[in-house]
């Protein structure tokens, strides 16, 4: 059994769903599964894989890992006490062959927002694991911790990068759980205040570290559906975070619009109010260099905010841009599948993206042409032109 416990997933789908009880209680959804890697196949295990999501949906929240969550500030008793109740259900679920693509799987998450959002990061890590430990039944573990210890090693060594914070960002695109847990462990031991936290729940309470995440991308995309109209979604999602947390939590999603669109609608009010925003999307750079420019722009000191950096991220990378804007904002790094699947095999690019709510298309537009994801080509255009994002 790969996933034991409800808390093996990202904190920010615990705090997305607290905003769904509170406000959108009757939305209803679909995700859809994609493989961005070419050439897998994943037919042979089709079998596993439901195994593995039938296992998951038996599953129920301890006292312990109740009493977790509702240790954190920003969870609410009464949330805690409806996951007291909560099970993952089965119903909305379904994994079959692709009749489309092949080697493909179609999974597909049909039913209500409340009852399905924690489907997403477990069904992808059972992926990952059910595909690697077919593939490669003695895994390359020491290579691994060769590597894993070589990056550790770039950042201890360099004195400029004392102030850096890296935190563990894996958890969908694991090579094992088991595999996870060991990077953890090392980089807790090895890198002191450099290790900044983990997005996975169960490992942050299991090691006593920070867990960490604000909102996915889902949550903006469902507010296309679930807001007053279209051109004030964006706006609406954030407005209605801060009226959840009042303050905290305070990292906004600047790439479900693509960047120009973000920065027109986080205006001198958003700068203000929430403590910084996260790339996930397009040159890293460029991004930084725009936003920091924007805060002088709306008259809010940058060194004040943070600049949060998730995106398809390596050590490499995460010390070069912790350079660039170091002294003129704050800085995080949240590094996924460099970390957790970095063995010398290839690592499989899933995801699992909303692509309905409320039986109206959602779409997320990306800076990375790559990462755009929408199944329905109208309204995408629509969105493009709403939002006036070049095609």
């Amino acid at each position: 059994m790969i996933i034991t416990s409800l808390l093996d997933t990202d904190l920010y789908k615990f705090t997305m769903m607290q905003v769904v009880l509170h406000h959108f209680p009757a939305a209803q959804v679909e995700y859809k599964y994609k493989c961005r890697t070419p050439g897998i196949d994943l037919r042979p295990y089709v079998g596993e894989i439901r195994d593995e999501i039938h296992e998951l949906c038996q599953l129920r929240f301890t006292d312990e890992e109740l009493a977790y969550l509702g240790s954190m500030r920003f969870i609410k008793s009464d949330y805690v006490d409806f996951l007291g109740l909560f099970h993952l259900p089965e119903r909305c679920i379904s994994v079959t062959e692709s009749a489309e693509v092949p080697g493909e799987l179609d999974i597909v998450v049909k039913g209500p927002w409340l009852h399905t959002t924690l489907f997403e990061i477990p069904v992808l890590s059972i992926v990952n694991e059910v595909y690697f430990r077919n593939r490669h039944r003695v895994p390359a573990y020491d290579e691994g911790r060769q590597r894993l210890n070589a990056k550790i090693d770039m950042v201890l060594a360099d004195p400029e990068l004392r102030d850096i914070r890296i935190a563990d960002y894996g958890t969908r695109r694991r090579f094992s759980k088991a595999w996870h847990e060991e990077v953890i462990t090392t980089l807790k031991n090895r890198m002191g205040e450099c290790f900044a936290g983990t997005s996975n729940v169960f490992f942050a309470m299991r090691h006593g570290l920070t867990p960490l995440g604000t909102m996915g991308h889902e949550y903006l995309q469902a507010c296309q559906a679930l807001g007053p109209r279209l051109r004030d979604s964006q706006i609406f999602g954030f407005e209605m975070w801060a009226r959840e947390y009042r303050g905290d939590l305070g990292i906004a999603l600047s790439d479900v619009y693509g960047m120009t669109a973000f920065l027109r609608d986080f205006d001198m009010y958003f700068c203000k109010l929430f403590d910084g925003a996260r790339h996930d999307s397009g040159d890293p750079f460029q991004w930084g260099e725009r936003l920091i420019a924007h805060y002088r722009a709306n008259r809010v000191d940058p060194r004040t905010k943070t600049l949060v950096f998730s995106d398809s991220l390596t050590f490499p990378l995460a010390i070069e841009l912790a350079k660039r804007f170091k002294g003129r904002c704050q800085t995080a790094f949240g590094i996924g599948t460099n970390l957790t699947n970095d063995l010398s095999y290839q690592p499989l690019q899933v995801v699992m993206k909303m692509v309905r709510c409320n039986g109206q298309p959602v779409a997320k537009v990306s800076d990375t042409p790559e990462k755009t994801m929408c199944d329905d080509k109208a309204y995408l255009a629509y969105l493009r032109q709403v939002f006036e994002i070049p095609g």
